[in-house]
């Protein structure tokens, strides 16, 4: 006979457990101590085993008929309701461990020995002030394409779209170690390309064309500042190397019987190693360089702190106090030589090699890194050539005679 409200509130303890039967399997649990318990006995591959259902009145009795209802169900197809409980207990654990905020935390410590400091900074502030507070907490393996689009568009709408986008990088490289380590096994972020707004392209000032170039040259020639500021600008312009590529370039990287300056991957952009042909002109701004500064490790080092390099912003004050402010930047030198040279018939690919520019075929790219480098010392001495022809105003139209 089945249980009733009543029959179940009104069950007095006795000496012994003792139980009171309901139906298909259940029955209440009355042990001497007045806990009553909700139990439920089936058998599995032929093994009689019991199922808590919970305590009452906690549990009430149709609340603990639905559990034996569920897990009859269970049996029904063939599964043993006890070790799905265990199971389904196993993932809540290991979904309260695995939330996005962990798996990101470690995914940074285990990427972030690839990473420069400023870099490996940069993405922990990115997530900490914009992910965390949001997604930070919850199972990376129940996050949705949709949250994600509601965090990415609430940046977007302070005003930072380049921080959006930058998120949704960080978040896709977190997801994808959650999935190479067996944590999750889905990547929602490439649901949303095209979800975010376009990011605008950010141009460098730059004197692209040669006469004013011409004037910027001159105008360093006659630099009466520190002659390390000023040889970090002609670095700059006969190089086009990155500012911080100059910035942080150390004595042991160059080789001047080679003429080459060898660019460990640590400090470049795309943390892939760069080499850069060295013209006989930069050799000799290098030799003046080695009296100045060869003494230490960086060859151009802070007027403060000899184991630091020189400020971001030396070149820029440096090209303001020259009367260029607006008109060019220390990237603008990048721009300029990519301008010209393309201007002037090089072969696009060389110059985008030598520009270190990420290469996105990696067949190609590892054809470009073995076999670019003969046309790339070419191509470097051609350009310190016709600087130096522009600085003595000569009208110089071409490059070179003829583009191979």
């Amino acid at each position: 006979m089945a249980l009733t409200d009543v029959a179940v509130r009104t069950a007095k303890p006795s000496e012994k457990a003792r139980k009171l039967a309901d139906e298909k399997g259940m029955y209440l649990l009355i042990q001497s101590s007045g806990a009553r318990l909700w139990r439920m006995d089936y058998r599995f591959d032929t093994k009689r085993k019991t199922l808590a259902l919970g305590t009452y009145p906690e549990t009430s009795l149709a609340q603990a008929r639905d559990k034996r209802d569920e897990a009859r169900k269970l049996l029904a197809q063939d599964i043993d309701p006890s070790a799905q409980r265990k199971q389904d207990k196993a993932e809540r654990r290991d979904a309260q461990a695995n939330t996005f905020e962990a798996i990101a935390r470690d995914w940074m410590k285990v990427r972030g020995k690839e990473w420069s400091e400023t870099y490996s900074g940069k993405t922990k502030a990115c997530l900490e002030r914009h992910a965390f507070p949001v997604i930070g907490s919850k199972p990376i393996k129940s996050l949705t394409a949709p949250e994600l689009l509601t965090m990415l568009r609430a940046i977007e709408k302070r005003g930072t779209v380049d921080m959006a986008h930058r998120i949704q990088q960080h978040c896709g490289a977190v997801f994808r170690y959650a999935i190479s380590t067996g944590i999750s096994d889905a990547d929602p972020t490439p649901s949303l390309h095209g979800a975010l707004s376009t990011v605008k392209a950010k141009h460098y000032a730059a004197l692209t064309d040669p006469k004013d170039f011409a004037d910027l040259l001159r105008a360093i020639d006659g630099y009466r500042g520190e002659v390390t500021t000023k040889i970090a600008m002609l670095m700059l312009a006969y190089t086009f190397q990155r500012t911080k590529e100059i910035r942080f370039a150390e004595w042991s990287q160059f080789d001047f019987d080679a003429a080459l300056w060898r660019i460990p991957k640590e400090v470049m952009k795309m943390r892939e190693a760069h080499i850069v042909p060295l013209s006989k002109q930069v050799i000799e701004y290098l030799k003046e360089l080695h009296i100045l500064s060869g003494s230490g490790r960086l060859l151009f080092p802070s007027m403060t702190n000899r184991d630091r390099p020189i400020s971001e912003n030396t070149v820029t004050y440096a090209l303001a106090r020259m009367g260029f402010k607006g008109q060019m930047t220390g990237h603008g030198f990048r721009s300029v030589a990519s301008t010209l040279l393309n201007e002037q018939g090089y072969r696009h690919d060389v110059i985008e090699r030598q520009l270190a520019h990420a290469e996105q075929n990696q067949v190609r790219a590892a054809y470009n890194r073995a076999e670019y480098l003969p046309e790339r010392k070419k191509l470097m001495q051609e350009w310190a050539d016709y600087l130096g022809k522009l600085k003595s105003g000569a009208k110089v139209i071409q490059i070179r005679e003829k583009a191979a």
